[in-house]
Formats: C-alpha cells, sequence, structure tokens
C-alpha cells in the first residue's frame, strides 16, 4: 500500500482524477466524432478521414510550441487554460451538429482546434509531476498516474459506444466538452510546492531552439527517442494495420481482434502497476531493452500462432510498453533540468510520434510486396534487434537512477535562465 500513499496528497489525487476525466473525454470524443461524420450531409469515410487527420496534423504541429508555454509560463495555468478550450471547441462543435449548422469541414476546423489544445496541455501535464513529488516516490507517482489515464482511456472507449448507440453520436459529442471542462475544475485544486519559477526573457522561438539545446546535449536523450522512433514507426504499421489483417483472415475477424486489444489493454494497466515496484538501477538501459517486447504479438502472428497465445504475447508487450513510458519519464525527469523539461518532453513527443502515419501508410504496400507473414516477422526482428543496438552507446549505458532531479545539469538551461 505505500505505493498508494501518495494519494493522500490533495494535489497529487486532483491531478490524477483531472487526467483521467480528460483522458475519458478523449476517448469518448473519436467515436462520437466518427459517426457525427459520416452520417452529415457530405459526410464519408474519406472525410472521416481528413477530419481525423486534422486533429493529428495540428498535435504535431504544436507540441513544440506546447512544450515552450509550459517553460515559460506555470505549468497549472498552461494545463487549466487548455482544458477550458478543449472544453469550449468542444462544445461549440457539438451545439453546430445538434442544431443542424455543422458540416465535415467545419468539424475538421474543430478538430484542429482540439488537436492544438491537447498538444499544449500534454508537456505540461508530462512535467508536472516533478513539482509535486520528488525522490524514489517519483516513479510510483508516474505509474499510478499512467495506471489512473489507461483506466480513462479504456472507459472511455467503451462508453463511447454506448453513448452513441442510446443517446445519439450528436448528444455523446457534449460528453467530451463537460470532461475537459471538470478536468479544468479538478487542477484548480493543485498546489505545486516545489513550482519552479519560469523563464522570462527569451522570445518563444528562442525558447523552442533553446529546447533543442538541451534535448540534444545529452546524448542519450535524443538516441533514446531514435529508437522509439524507429519502433514505434513499425510497430504502427504491424500491429495496428496488419494485425487487424491477421485476425480478418485467419484468427475470427472482429471479435478475435477485440480480443487482442482487451489483452493489450489489460497488458497496459498490469504493467502500471509493475512500473511502481520496478526501480532499475540503470533505467535507460532497462528501457532500451524493453522494446524487445513490443513485437512479440507481432511476431506471433507472423508464425501464425493461436488467438489464445496472440493475446497472451499481446498482453506480455502492454506490460512492456507501461513500464517502458514510467521508466523513461522519471529517468527525464530526474536528468533534465526542470526549468527545460516541458520543451525537451515535447521534442521527445514529436521525434517519437510524428512519423507513425508513414508506419500505417507503408504498411500494406509492404505486405503487397512480400507478403503479410513477411512483413510481420521483418517488423518484429528489426524492432528487436533496436534495443540491443542502442546499448552498444555507453551514454545509454551509463545513465542512473537518481533521488532527486539534477537543476544544474546541461548547457541550454543556463541559456534559458539567463
Amino acid at each position: 500500500m505505500g505505493d498508494f500513499a501518495i494519494l493522500k496528497d490533495r494535489s497529487v489525487l486532483a491531478l490524477f482524477s483531472a487526467r483521467s476525466v480528460s483522458l475519458l473525454g478523449n476517448a469518448v470524443a473519436p467515436i462520437a466524432l466518427a459517426f457525427t461524420v459520416l452520417h452529415l450531409p457530405g459526410g464519408s469515410p474519406s472525410m472521416l478521414g481528413v477530419v481525423l487527420a486534422a486533429r493529428l496534423l495540428s498535435q504535431v504541429t504544436f507540441v513544440l510550441l506546447g512544450g515552450a508555454f509550459a517553460d515559460r509560463w506555470p505549468k497549472l495555468r498552461v494545463m487549466i487554460s487548455a482544458d477550458v478550450g478543449a472544453g469550449l471547441t468542444q462544445g461549440a462543435a457539438a451545439a453546430l451538429v445538434i442544431t443542424g449548422h455543422a458540416t465535415p469541414w467545419m468539424l475538421a476546423g474543430f478538430a484542429a482546434l482540439s488537436g492544438a489544445a491537447t498538444a499544449i496541455f500534454e508537456p505540461a501535464s508530462r512535467s508536472a509531476m516533478p513539482q509535486l513529488v520528488s525522490g524514489d516516490a517519483l516513479q510510483s507517482a508516474n505509474a499510478l498516474l499512467k495506471l489512473s489515464m489507461r483506466g480513462g482511456s479504456i472507459l472511455g472507449a467503451a462508453l463511447g459506444g454506448v453513448l452513441v448507440s442510446t443517446m445519439g453520436a450528436d448528444n455523446t459529442m457534449l460528453v467530451p466538452a463537460g470532461t475537459f471542462l471538470l478536468s479544468a475544475l479538478l487542477l484548480l485544486a493543485v498546489r505545486m510546492t516545489n513550482a519552479v519559477v519560469p523563464a522570462k526573457g527569451p522570445s518563444l522561438i528562442q525558447q523552442i531552439r533553446d529546447g533543442w539545446k538541451e534535448f540534444t546535449a545529452n546524448q542519450w536523450v535524443w538516441v533514446m527517442v531514435s529508437q522509439l522512433a524507429f519502433v514505434n514507426v513499425l510497430l504502427a504499421g504491424s500491429f495496428y494495420v496488419l494485425g487487424p489483417v491477421v485476425a480478418d483472415e485467419s484468427l475470427g475477424g472482429a471479435s478475435a481482434w477485440s480480443t487482442v486489444l482487451v489483452a493489450q489493454a489489460a497488458g497496459f494497466v498490469v504493467g502500471s502497476v509493475v512500473a511502481m515496484k520496478v526501480r532499475p538501477r540503470r533505467p535507460a538501459q532497462a528501457a532500451a531493452l524493453l522494446t524487445m517486447g513490443f513485437p512479440l504479438s507481432v511476431l506471433l502472428m507472423a508464425a501464425e500462432a493461436p488467438l489464445a497465445a496472440i493475446a497472451a504475447a499481446t498482453f506480455l508487450a502492454g506490460v512492456c510498453i507501461d513500464v517502458y513510458e514510467v521508466t523513461l519519464d522519471t529517468a527525464l525527469q530526474k536528468h533534465v533540468p526542470p526549468e527545460a523539461l516541458s520543451r525537451v518532453m515535447s521534442y521527445e513527443s514529436l521525434g517519437s510520434f510524428a512519423l507513425v502515419p508513414l508506419g500505417m501508410a507503408g504498411a500494406g504496400p509492404a505486405a503487397d510486396m512480400v507478403g503479410v507473414d513477411t512483413a510481420l516477422f521483418g517488423a518484429a526482428a528489426l524492432i528487436m534487434l533496436a534495443g540491443p543496438t542502442v546499448l552498444l552507446l555507453r551514454s545509454v549505458r551509463s545513465v542512473t537512477e537518481k533521488t532527486e532531479p539534477d537543476r544544474t545539469a546541461g548547457t541550454a538551461a543556463s541559456e534559458v535562465a539567463a
């Protein structure tokens, strides 16, 4: 129970609750949006793709700005402002749909605004925990936060389908608006006692440049992000694109794929719990090796294993993914100067996921060229090789566990503070 003791802190509990509620809304929103767009005049699968792409492109575009905002102004203020903006945007879109004035292109615009709000919120939220919790409790706090976020996402995904079927997609669009505003209210209860005074002086553009200097100042940081970018591109195409193909052709269809995704969700939850207890002495090295577990299910799909084995492998992969995320986040929080942490994390987010659409777009053509099984096996093999390859670098192997964040390391931090 010791790991859960931090929830007695009202600020920590408020932050956890806010993130859970916000993620619940984020999970409901795309389900409601999808069925809304498809049933509007002029709506189509292609138009739905445009709407969803507008949100993703906006997230990628604004994530660096979000990191600069979070290092320039109080993180709590940035999070609350982003939540309020997301709530008002979602509410306006829902009002247009309910009153019959919405068009798919209008919803694409609102989706872009919503993506921008998410991009601004994320760097602040990921770098806020060290201002509430320090020392050995930091990793437990990160793991519990990940657990609460996973819970909100899973519940939201399940709730979204129920709400759309019972109250209609148009009315369901109001639910995320409410959750974002509720998240903002919960954040008002947070008191950051260890808050870092934001740097003043440099322009936003200069702060983004200084963030890049800090991101590249430590080799292990950009190397780990490069590895994750490589892994995510291959995993997105193999698991999320070719996985449903395998399920449809040989595992039993949509119900089988649903079983795999449920196993993954369960793995995420268990992984967050495991991460509370795991304290690797060399966190970057441990994280690099954990990525070798990400493609376990992809490997079994390539081997045409039965559904039960693939689901079990997906569960283990989910455990590895969440332990990895908590371990890497904690390492960044402890080794990156607090005044630059949000910007470094925004570069980490951008680098890790910006190329994922390429992986998704290339999976089909790759499978057409070499066959689905060969494409899956190739992706799994390359992912598993990436971990040991990264460990050839001493900078990755030498990152050690620290009890407190380093408030002096790095070169760009001094430039920002100057």
